[in-house]
């Protein structure tokens, strides 16, 4: 086999990439030298912005098959038939890090699937938990910068993070969960995934039902303690990729069911909590758990950079017979995960590989802009509607209108009959072990103890009470005694 020959960006080949041209032997570097420059400046471009949450993300690519008739549920094609197969790509992520974080850290983990489906991409991006610390998207920002790095000195700060917490009692739920068993999962195949999100299904004959996604996995869940956590993230910052990345390779592949929870919208309006709050379950005994269909990872990326990086998701990537909910965080994610990746990847990023539709061709009028490869055909037209033959709108929306009324302006989320802030907090509470309200309650008083104002850690110990007087009382004795060590 030919000697294969290295080339500039231009495909001229190279002479000598060992040594820069210079002016005599041992003289100064030549600005003629094209292949040094070109070098350099691609390697100081190597890096592209990363993502403000989820930097730290391991990816594998799957199918999905259906296992039970949803078709009264939904008409959705690649859910159309029991053993349909549909292509998958799982990213996985942790949020709060940065992309040179650790795996195994407390923190939630991001579960973003991408159906390449006959009638497009279809995006479901979600959490390892049913849940999430607020409720409404204009909070986001201001939430996660509580999270981040304080601009001051440059580390996480227990005054920020529960500070934030403080002024936002919704969050207890979330709050319980990260705390508890589950906040640092041993690997990403030992974890579950969901939806968090309310999405609406619309069947063929034009039913609207509210549902969420349980991605339940099949190994089993297993999490670490704190301490496990510190010292694996000590050992291997790598330690969730390197587990995902050589059980594909072993042949293990990793597999969950996915179940939903379907809620006619009719029932949506009366039902005794606001169903679109991403801060709530729905209990199983209203809305049990109906299985859909199983997800296997069966082949890992070929370069990390190309495909989970440049990776992709949107939750406004619908198809027929899915749609959105009046989730407000939903609402407020289907313009900021797109916008996110116009920014980071440029406009054109629905063109690369892990992103483009693989079971059919996207066709539209978009064009032109930063790296475009969708040269449209000679004389074709970039307008629509056209009188020659160039694509056109089908008629048929994706998912049934939802009905709307009352006036504008800035409004707190409707309440229901039972809306709470602490209830489900303190449910999860009391269906945990004594041994796991032990380490939850450690996990918690560990943070808030480090809380240098007073004021911050009584409102935080106030939501705890709310939630479960047990609850309560423990934290607070808790974050009393390390007080005052």
């Amino acid at each position: 086999m030919p000697q294969r020959v290295l080339t500039t960006e231009s495909g001229a080949p190279v002479a000598d990439n060992q040594n820069s041209a210079t002016a005599g032997v041992g003289g100064p570097i030549l600005l003629q030298d094209q292949h040094l420059l070109e070098k350099l400046a691609r390697f100081n471009r190597e890096r592209i912005p990363e993502r403000v949450v989820h930097a730290r993300g391991s990816g594998a690519y799957g199918y999905f098959e259906v296992t039970d008739d949803v078709t009264g549920f939904t008409s959705a094609d690649f859910l159309s038939e029991v053993g349909k197969k549909t292509e998958t790509f799982l990213r996985f992520s942790t949020v709060a890090d940065s992309l040179g974080g650790a795996d195994a850290v407390r923190d939630p983990r991001g579960f973003a699937l991408k159906f390449y489906t006959e009638e497009g991409n279809y995006d479901l991006v979600g959490n390892n938990t049913p849940v999430f610390f607020i409720k409404d998207p204009i909070k986001f920002p201001d939430f996660i910068h509580s999270q981040k790095r304080d601009p001051f000195t440059g580390k996480q700060e227990a005054d920020n993070v529960w500070d934030f917490w403080a002024h936002a009692p919704e969050a207890t739920h979330q709050i319980t969960w990260l705390m508890g068993d589950r906040g640092i999962p041993a690997s990403y195949r030992h974890m579950n995934g969901y939806g968090s999100h309310t999405y609406q299904w619309t069947n063929a004959q034009g039913e609207a039902f509210f549902v969420k996604y349980h991605f339940k996995t099949n190994q089993g869940i297993r999490s670490l303690s704190a301490e496990q956590g510190a010292e694996l993230a000590g050992q291997d910052a790598n330690s969730h990729q390197t587990d995902l990345l050589q059980a594909i390779e072993r042949g293990v592949n990793p597999s969950w069911t996915l179940y939903v929870q379907v809620m006619p919208a009719a029932e949506a309006a009366d039902y005794r909590f606001n169903p679109f709050d991403l801060t709530k379950v729905w209990p199983h005994k209203d809305y049990p758990l109906q299985r859909v269909g199983r997800l296997v990872l069966d082949r890992n990326p070929d370069n990390v950079f190309a495909e989970v990086e440049q990776a992709a998701f949107s939750p406004n990537n619908f198809v027929p017979g899915i749609g959105p909910s009046p989730d407000k965080m939903l609402q407020g994610r289907l313009f900021a995960y797109a916008d996110a990746h116009r920014y980071r990847l440029g406009v054109n990023h629905t063109q690369l590989p892990v992103n483009a539709p693989k079971a059919t061709e996207a066709d539209n009028y978009g064009r032109d802009g930063l790296m475009a490869t969708n040269a449209q055909a000679r004389g074709a037209k970039n307008y629509e509607p056209n009188s020659y033959d160039g694509p056109a709108e089908t008629g048929r929306p994706l998912a049934a209108p939802l009905a709307v009324s009352g006036h504008t302006g800035t409004h707190e989320a409707p309440a229901h009959t039972k809306d709470d802030d602490f209830f489900q907090a303190g449910e999860l509470y009391r269906l945990m072990s004594e041994d796991e309200k032990k380490r939850l309650v450690a996990n918690i008083a560990g943070g808030l103890s480090q809380v240098t104002r007073d004021d911050v850690v009584e409102k935080n110990l106030a939501h705890f009470h709310a939630a479960d007087t047990d609850y309560g009382k423990r934290v607070e004795d808790a974050v009393r005694a390390l007080r005052e060590d």
